[in-house]
């Protein structure tokens, strides 16, 4: 096993092999000690520091982004444990591949060894793929050590996810990131050419991601700067990394109900602030504005009639204008929304009256309130009794709309909030017209 944990810095030779290889990999910790930014998950009261100092590891599922040391966490738990190591990735590997991986790891149980098996991409495998691992987990043929950048409540098995304990790598911290920056200059003996807010600038750049870190610092490193380059003249030399984000799976529903959440919240900094990240990252503007009409209805109502009427007017002044002229005017609606008063009594209200009409079936609408355009319809009793409502002297008949057979319902609970409070006052008012608890206003 010592081979494949060899890393620089062990001896001469190692160190001067090492030298032609990416600084990421010269730099890969050789301990679980040495692993930043995930001590929630390795220190000694951690769930996996405690499996690694029990000599004993369960099968794993590690979720995190890229670049925060899911491969090299798995490589330095089989060491730590003495487990043999197999690595295989779902994106090069198939039906044919697994069954040499599980025979080999058979091998190796009936010599008395345990076998880790990581699996990179595990979620790249298919459902019928990851039932095949079922077997060799549940008989211990392999300790299964599955890496993911993606939700693996979406993507995989519940069979497989039941065996599985599912660990959640952080993405590295201003800390871990700055931490990495010092072993890569003591790495190379040299500092970075940068100024202070440079250097800030570059782990901002990192965006959690310490390979894309490694690689940065060594582009820099390799300038030969004979002066630190400030922020400005850092943009010029490195290329921004475009923001993590996708536009069907997990971080895109992540960031909207941010976004949602921060309206609902009223928020309207964070409201801005996730906005922003949305349309930097390239989602499409129109998704967002369709978002926005939704929260003016479901989460402002009645409170505030004008929030709706402005969230459809920004998605028509963006279809106007495109980008990034539009893009002011989901900005402009984002604000407003935050700033609103919150109400969601007309959404509550109409989820209550889609459960009665499912209740109640067919009943017919009250003969009262039914047209009679024809003389048959009138001799029945079409329209008998209707009361005009403006020609009432208070404007308000307190007639039943309701079926006969159906007791009056209430379903619209104003809140009391910007312009329901006057909506609620109206209706209280209306209430005791029709009971006859009180006289004219």
């Amino acid at each position: 096993m010592a081979d494949l944990f060899s890393v620089a810095g062990v001896s001469t030779e190692a160190a001067v092999s090492d030298d032609a290889k990416p600084l990421a990999e010269q730099l890969r910790p050789r301990t679980l000690a040495e692993v930043l930014g995930q001590d929630h998950l390795l220190a000694t009261d951690g769930p996996i520091g405690r499996m690694a100092a029990g000599g004993r590891l369960s099968s794993m599922i590690l979720w995190g982004p890229p670049g925060v040391g899911k491969t090299t966490l798995a490589r330095l738990l089989a060491g730590a444990v003495d487990y043999d190591f197999i690595q295989i990735s779902a994106v090069f590997s198939g039906v044919a591949d697994l069954k040499k991986t599980f025979e080999a790891a058979r091998i190796t149980r009936a010599r008395g060894r345990q076998t880790l098996l990581f699996v990179d991409e595990i979620h790249r495998f298919n459902r019928a793929q990851q039932d095949g691992f079922l077997p060799f987990v549940e008989e211990g043929i392999v300790t299964l050590v599955g890496a993911t950048t993606e939700n693996p409540s979406f993507e995989l098995n519940g069979a497989l996810l039941s065996r599985c304990q599912v660990f959640v790598l952080n993405r590295l911290d201003g800390v871990a990131l700055t931490g990495l920056l010092t072993r890569a200059e003591a790495r190379v003996g040299a500092a970075l050419p940068l100024t202070a807010e440079a250097r800030e600038a570059l782990c901002a750049m990192a965006d959690g991601d310490g390979r894309y870190l490694l690689s940065l610092a060594e582009t820099l490193l390799s300038l030969k700067a004979t002066a630190p380059l400030d922020v400005a003249a850092l943009g010029q030399v490195l290329q921004k990394r475009s923001l993590a984000y996708d536009k069907d799976r997990e971080e895109h529903y992540n960031l909207i109900s941010a976004l949602h959440k921060s309206v609902r919240g009223s928020d309207p900094d964070a409201a801005l602030y996730w906005l922003a990240r949305m349309l930097a990252a390239g989602e499409d503007p129109r998704f967002i504005a369709r978002r926005l009409i939704r929260m003016a209805s479901e989460d402002i109502g009645a409170a505030d009639p004008t929030a709706l009427l402005i969230a459809v007017a920004a998605r028509e002044t963006f279809e106007t204008l495109g980008s990034p002229e539009g893009e002011l005017a989901l900005a402009h609606a984002v604000v407003h929304l935050a700033c609103a008063p919150k109400s969601n009594a007309v959404y509550k209200a109409f989820k209550a009256a889609q459960a009665a009409a499912q209740a109640s079936g067919s009943l017919p609408p009250p003969l009262h309130i039914r047209n009679a355009p024809t003389k048959m319809m009138k001799s029945l009793g079409y329209g008998e009794g209707y009361v005009y409502d403006p020609d009432t002297e208070s404007g308000f008949s307190g007639q039943s709309y309701f079926p006969d057979a159906m007791a009056r319902q209430s379903f619209y609970q104003p809140k009391g909030e910007g312009a329901e409070a006057r909506i609620r006052e109206r209706l209280d008012r209306w209430a005791a017209l029709r009971n006859g608890q009180a006289g004219k206003p």
